[in-house]
């Protein structure tokens, strides 16, 4: 069991999921037995475009959220994914039949608005947010059965500096005809026609799937405001960079075959199909691509450096790289270590520091208490590399977890990865002025 959402005696909801499938059955019952259960979904809960969304509760007298009941019917909010982008929404359920009636679907042509919380979804009120790549979000509420709507913010875009940042959902398929998407970021005042050749840095973190519809689907969204945070590759496209952030990465593994059976192969098919797609567009200088990522993102970073030679450099942040440190599983990974051997060691980049040829700056937080990610993991792959002659460069953060934040810590992260980025992928093949030799291990703690 998942989880119940209560109603009251006769009514009630229940979720169950079987990992292995990716299946998602929702259940009507009643908790005091008055009716057999019965399915309302059965569904594959990955397949975001068919998704019908979460029940809608409220707070009752003990203050427990319960379900909205409204005469035998039920409401639903929903992200309202689709391949041209999010389109949030509200059905009404009758419980008789389960049939649904939509009630409220956002427009979103050249904004986004979502739905954040209902306020009284019986009186069609709700609270809703609105943006656009360059309108920072702000809030209504809308009444939605009489078409009326207040505006109750009026923040202004504290990212002035960013507003002629030019950001497009791509879309682009792998050699297998997987369909995969991302964000392309360029600079402001950037001649599209002319197409001066940038520099790139490519940001993403594979996600496991069962099934290639699901995986192909886009759940990026053009209209979302460009916020920057401190973990986020979009500082770079102020540097003169072309940012392809959030590109898709799915890993798939259709029937009997798990997905981390072929997870190389499909790791590099994916950043291949992704540089191509930018390079036909005419944006880039492919020889001077950088790539990065967080966490898993990290672990995909170290593998691609790797397994091929796509890329000028990498970044990789609070990674794993060696599987048989976390031999009970790891990500999606239900095998063990002794159940499927093979599959933890050629994932492993630490396996493989053999083979790096690409200059890899590794940042990990000292105090990281994540299970598959602790500390060690950096440490004894950046020895590899240096023992083996890799260009590598370690940072460790005094008292980060798995995610950073002191200022003087995001502020330092910032100006590593834009050091490195200068040096290897923006000026590639250019002597530095500092006769950097990469072999650097920074501590703060002695």
């Amino acid at each position: 069991m998942y989880s119940i959402e209560w109603g009251d005696d006769d009514t009630a909801i229940a979720l169950d999921y079987w990992w292995n499938t990716r299946n998602l059955k929702t259940y009507l019952f009643s908790p005091s037995g008055k009716f057999e259960p019965r399915i309302i979904h059965d569904r594959n809960y990955q397949d975001r475009y068919n998704d019908p969304g979460d029940f809608v509760t409220e707070e009752n007298e003990y203050g427990r959220d319960v379900l909205v009941l409204d005469k035998g019917s039920v409401y639903l909010v929903g992200a309202g994914y689709t391949a041209e982008g999010k389109k949030p929404f509200i059905d009404k359920m009758k419980l008789e039949d389960f049939s649904t009636y939509r009630m409220w679907k956002a427009k979103n042509e050249n904004k986004l608005e979502s739905i954040v919380r209902p306020i009284d979804i019986r009186k069609g009120k709700i609270l809703t947010r609105v943006e656009s790549p360059n309108e920072y979000p702000n809030y209504n509420i809308v009444e939605y059965l009489s078409s009326a709507r207040k505006k109750i913010t009026e923040f202004k875009n504290p990212f002035k500096s960013m507003e002629g940042v030019s950001k497009e959902v791509i879309k682009y398929k792998r050699d297998d005809g997987l369909e995969l998407s991302a964000t392309l970021y360029l600079p402001a005042n950037y001649d599209k026609t002319k197409k001066e050749k940038l520099p790139m840095l490519m940001w993403a973190y594979p996600r496991e799937f069962k099934d290639k519809s699901s995986a192909g689907q886009v759940t990026n969204d053009p209209n979302e405001f460009t916020y920057p945070w401190y973990g986020s590759p979009i500082f770079w496209v102020m540097r003169g960079y072309a940012v392809l952030d959030d590109a898709a990465f799915p890993i798939v593994g259709e029937g009997d075959e798990e997905p981390n059976d072929s997870f190389r192969k499909q790791l590099v098919a994916n950043a291949k199909a992704a540089i191509d797609a930018v390079d036909e567009m005419g944006y880039i200088d492919r020889n001077r691509v950088g790539v990065g990522g967080h966490s898993y993102g990290a672990f995909m970073t170290a593998n691609l450096l790797s397994h091929s030679d796509l890329f000028a450099a990498g970044i990789a942040r609070s990674g794993a790289y060696n599987r048989t440190l976390t031999p009970f599983g790891f990500q999606s990974e239900e095998r063990s270590y002794w159940e499927a051997h093979e599959v933890y060691y050629t994932m492993s980049p630490f396996m493989h520091a053999d083979k790096m040829k690409t200059p890899l700056l590794l940042i990990h937080g000292e105090a990281d208490n994540n299970s598959g990610t602790y500390p060690m993991q950096s440490e004894r792959y950046f020895n590899a590399l240096k023992g083996l002659g890799a260009t590598a460069r370690l940072v460790m953060l005094p008292k980060e977890s798995h995610g950073y934040v002191a200022k003087e810590s995001i502020l330092h992260v910032i100006w590593e990865q834009d050091r490195w980025l200068e040096k290897y992928v923006k000026n590639r093949g250019k002597e530095s002025k500092d006769g950097e030799s990469g072999k650097h291990l920074k501590k703060t703690k002695k």
